[in-house]
């Protein structure tokens, strides 16, 4: 059984909006939520970035069922690792038991705001897996004091800790991520259908464990529309995590994509009113061993239609495609 999720996507919405649209969802039957946490949206079209933890701690107030999860958080450089821990240990109490924790290397886009430089990927790596092994000490209880080669801790403790910490994700694109995701990750987080990603994560850990897609779609019954709006703020998305994670700000990417054409983005996201066409967008990461997958729509506006169309007709189509 695959699970379909619900992106709340920071960077195209405020954050009222984004607790709204997760309500909605909830109560569409999505099967899970995810949010982005970001200082700057992709492009200057999208508008928005609001502080992805005030949500979340909305969210977990305002829902009920529906699981939350960071997708995903860089523990290393804009956030300490024992903050990261503390406030994901609150989101953990106040949605009673339905937090994930998913982390990343990050983006320059986001962490370069706190002037700190952007280390090499190897020492981002470095300083992911030293940040997981804070976080999850201090999930432990008790104090913690450490002096690491990227971190120090003095002497933090959370004082406010659920009976089970949230489970811990980390993104993987590459087969060094792989291998760190297989051995300290509860679950792997990836953006790209790639089977041999899912396999590497096996061969160091992973087998057994959840592993959570992401997929972005554009609906719109203007078929037509939904492209243009594709276009405008997603064409970013074809750049390959290479590029994605290294440029600093909106206008990088805007220089980066204006040879991008409308054809060339909706030959990649699934545009329009047909389940089909999506379902088929799917299908790559059921394919692949996905166990989850979280649909992003594209545009704030358009997500109570989307949402709507979700529960009737989106979703049936995709849980009867991928039995």
């Amino acid at each position: 059984m695959v699970h379909i999720g619900y992106t709340m996507i920071t960077e195209q919405a405020g954050p009222r909006a984004l607790v709204d649209h997760v309500v909605r969802a909830e109560e569409a039957g999505f099967d899970f939520s995810v949010v982005s946490d970001h200082y700057f949206p992709w492009l200057r079209e999208q508008g928005h970035s609001p502080y992805a933890w005030s949500v979340l701690g909305a969210a977990a107030q305002a829902t009920s069922r529906i699981p939350l999860m960071t997708y995903a958080t860089c523990p290393s450089v804009r956030y300490h690792p024992a903050v990261v821990a503390q406030k994901a240990a609150t989101v953990q109490l106040r949605s009673q038991g339905r937090f994930r924790l998913g982390l990343g290397s990050g983006e320059n886009l986001n962490e370069h705001v706190v002037g700190r430089g952007r280390p090499s990927i190897e020492v981002r790596h470095e300083m992911l897996e030293e940040a997981v092994g804070i976080i999850r000490e201090l999930f432990g209880g008790g104090h913690v004091s450490r002096r690491g080669r990227h971190f120090d801790v003095d002497s933090a403790r959370l004082w406010d800790l659920p009976d089970e910490p949230p489970p811990i994700g980390v993104a993987a694109s590459g087969e060094r991520s792989c291998a760190l995701a297989g051995r300290l990750a509860d679950l792997v987080i990836a953006t790209e259908p790639k089977r041999e990603l899912l396999a590497s994560f096996d061969r160091h850990g992973g087998e057994g464990k959840p592993r959570v897609g992401q997929l972005p779609v554009c609906f719109d019954r203007d078929r037509d529309a939904a492209v243009r709006r594709a276009h405008e703020q997603f064409r970013w998305f074809g750049g390959g995590w290479k590029v994605n994670s290294e440029l600093p700000q909106p206008d990088s990417f805007a220089s980066a994509t204006q040879y991008v054409r409308p054809e060339d983005v909706a030959s990649s996201i699934p545009c329009g009113d047909d389940p089909a066409d999506f379902a088929e967008a799917v299908r790559p990461f059921a394919e692949a061993g996905f166990t989850e997958i979280a649909l992003v729509q594209i545009g704030g506006d358009s997500q109570p239609g989307f949402i709507e169309w979700s529960a009737k007709e989106l979703l049936p189509a995709l849980r009867a495609s991928l039995r």
